[in-house]
C-alpha cells in the first residue's frame, strides 16, 4: 500500500484566527499531542513577533519527538534565515514557501504581477534549500489561479529544490470529482511533480473537504493537510474514510486510529474555549508529573527540569535555583514538579519591588458578583482600582490588570497547603507569561486569596523589573 502523510495545520489556523485563542503553553501541548497521535507533520505559521514567535519554534521543535516541524518563511531572503535560525534544532525541520497563485491575492497580499511572482518564487525557495533540505511549496488559491501560471509557477518551484508542493482550494467549492480532476491536470501539465510529493489543503466550505481529499488521494496526492478545527478537512473525518474504506484507495497513514477521537476532542476543547473577556486567567493546560526529581540528581538535571517547565536563569540564579533544590532534596528524598516551580519562584530573580501592595478589601457571597478593591504603591505614587469577577481571586487579578493597564499571559496559577490544622499556610505560585519568558512569584498566607496577591505582585515586579 503507498503511505500517505498527514500534515496538520491546526496551530497554524489558531494564529491566524480571532475565534481560536490559544495560549502559550497550549500549542505546546497540542504539538504533543498531534506528535502522539502520528501526524507527520506540524505546521507554525510564519515568525512575527521575533522574540516570542522563535520561542515558540524552538519550544514546539524541542517538545516534539517524532514528527516533522513545518515553519512558514516570509516575503524575502532576511525571514528565511529568521525561521531557520529558530527552526534548525528540530529533529525533522521544514520550511514552506506560502505563495498565492490567484490574480486578486498576488496583487493584495504580495503587491506582485505574475512574471515577479515566479521569480520571488525561486528566490524564496533556493535561499530555503540553502538552509534546508526539506522545503515545501504551498501554491495558495490554486484552484482558482489561471492555469498557464500555476503550471509555470509549480515548475518554477521543483527546480528550485522544492521536495513538496501543496496545491490549495481556499473557496472549498469544489465537488470531489471537480478536485480530482484538477489534480490530475496539473500533475498532466507539469511531469515534475512525479519527483516530489504532492499535497493538497481543501477548505471546508461545503462539508465536503474530505470527500474531496479522498478523491485527491485516488488521483495521485501523497499528503494532505488537516486540522482538528480551524477550517480545512478535519483530522478525524479524514482518518474515518481511511479506516474505513484505505483499502479500496490503496493508501495508509501512521495516524494512531485508536486515539483520534479522544485527541481530536481535547484540541477542539482547546480551541475553542476562549478566554473571557472578563477573566484574568488564560486557556490553561496543567500537567502533574509527579516526583521528577531526587536527592541523586546533579545540577545538569536540575537545569534540565528547569527549562521543560519553561523558565531561562542567569547563572546567579541558577546556583540559587540549585542550592534550594539540594537543601530540600536532601530532606523529603524527592521534587516534584510543582515544588521545583516553587523553588524557583522564591529563590531566582528576587529584584527591588516595585510594586507594593498597600491594601485590599474583598466583596463576595452566593447572591453578590465578587468586586475586588486593590490599591498599590509605585515609588510615592498610590494607584487604585475596583473590579468585578467570577470569584475574589478572579476580581483581585482583575483589579490588578486595571492598575497597570496591561494583561500578562497568565500561564499557570497554583494552591497548596504547606501546613495542617485551623491556621494553616497556604502557598500560591503565579506564572506571568510576557514576551514569551516565564516569570513566577510566590504567596505565602493563611488568607489564600492575600496569598495570590502576592504572588501575582512578585511576578509583576519581577517583569517590571527586567523589561525596564
Amino acid at each position: 500500500m503507498r503511505r500517505i502523510s498527514i500534515s496538520d495545520v491546526t496551530m497554524k489556523a489558531s494564529e491566524q484566527s480571532r475565534k481560536m485563542t490559544l495560549s502559550f503553553k497550549e500549542k505546546i501541548e497540542l504539538a504533543k499531542l498531534l506528535d502522539k497521535l502520528g501526524a507527520d507533520v506540524i505546521e507554525i505559521g510564519a515568525i512575527k513577533n521575533k522574540k516570542i514567535d522563535s520561542l515558540l519554534v524552538k519550544s514546539v521543535a524541542a517538545a516534539v519527538k517524532k514528527a516533522g516541524v513545518a515553519l512558514s518563511v516570509g516575503q524575502s531572503v532576511e525571514s528565511v534565515e529568521e525561521a531557520w535560525s529558530a527552526l534548525k534544532e528540530a529533529k525533522r525541520p521544514r520550511l514552506q514557501v506560502c505563495a498565492p497563485m490567484s490574480p486578486a491575492q498576488m496583487e493584495y497580499f504580495w503587491h506582485k504581477k505574475p512574471a515577479k511572482m515566479l521569480d520571488a518564487v525561486r528566490e524564496l525557495i533556493e535561499a530555503a534549500r540553502a538552509c534546508c533540505p526539506d522545503v515545501e511549496f504551498v501554491a495558495g488559491d490554486a484552484a482558482r489561479s489561471e492555469r498557464d501560471f500555476l503550471y509555470q509557477a509549480v515548475e518554477t518551484a521543483v527546480e528550485a529544490g522544492a521536495r513538496t508542493v501543496t496545491l490549495c482550494d481556499e473557496a472549498g467549492l469544489m465537488f470531489p470529482d471537480e478536485f480530482a480532476a484538477f489534480i490530475e491536470d496539473v500533475r498532466a501539465h507539469v511531469p515534475a511533480l512525479e519527483s516530489v510529493t504532492l499535497g493538497v489543503m481543501i477548505s471546508d466550505e461545503l462539508s465536503m473537504a474530505a470527500s474531496c481529499a479522498a478523491a485527491a488521494v485516488r488521483a495521485g496526492a501523497d499528503e494532505i493537510k488537516t486540522a482538528s478545527c480551524g477550517g480545512v478537512t478535519r483530522l478525524d473525518e479524514f482518518a474515518a474514510i481511511l479506516r474505513g474504506r484505505g483499502d479500496a484507495l490503496g493508501v495508509e497513514c501512521g495516524l494512531r486510529q485508536s486515539e483520534i477521537m479522544r485527541t481530536t476532542r481535547q484540541i477542539e476543547w482547546m480551541c475553542s474555549t476562549e478566554r473571557s473577556k472578563n477573566s484574568p486567567f488564560d486557556n490553561g493546560v496543567r500537567e502533574d508529573s509527579g516526583a521528577l526529581l531526587t536527592a541523586h540528581d546533579d545540577r545538569d538535571a536540575v537545569m534540565k527540569a528547569v527549562e521543560k517547565l519553561g523558565y531561562e536563569l542567569s547563572e546567579e540564579d541558577a546556583a540559587k535555583v540549585c542550592e534550594a533544590f539540594e537543601r530540600i532534596a536532601a530532606s523529603k528524598g524527592t521534587v516534584s514538579a510543582r515544588e521545583l516551580d516553587s523553588i524557583v519562584a522564591s529563590a531566582a530573580m528576587q529584584v527591588p519591588p516595585t510594586y507594593r501592595l498597600e491594601s485590599y478589601v474583598i466583596n463576595c457571597g452566593n447572591v453578590i458578583s465578587a468586586c475586588a478593591h486593590m490599591k498599590l504603591q509605585r515609588g510615592e505614587e498610590s494607584v487604585e482600582g475596583v473590579c468585578l469577577g467570577d470569584g475574589p481571586i478572579d476580581a483581585a487579578f482583575l483589579a490588578l490588570e486595571q492598575i497597570i493597564g496591561h494583561h500578562y499571559e497568565l500561564d499557570d496559577f497554583q494552591i497548596q497547603a504547606v501546613t495542617e490544622g485551623r491556621e494553616a499556610l497556604g502557598e500560591t505560585i503565579v506564572r506571568l507569561r510576557s514576551n514569551g519568558k516565564l516569570y513566577a512569584g510566590r504567596g505565602l498566607s493563611t488568607d489564600i486569596v492575600g496569598a495570590s496577591i502576592a504572588a501575582y505582585i512578585n511576578a509583576l515586579n519581577k517583569i517590571v523589573y527586567e523589561e525596564a
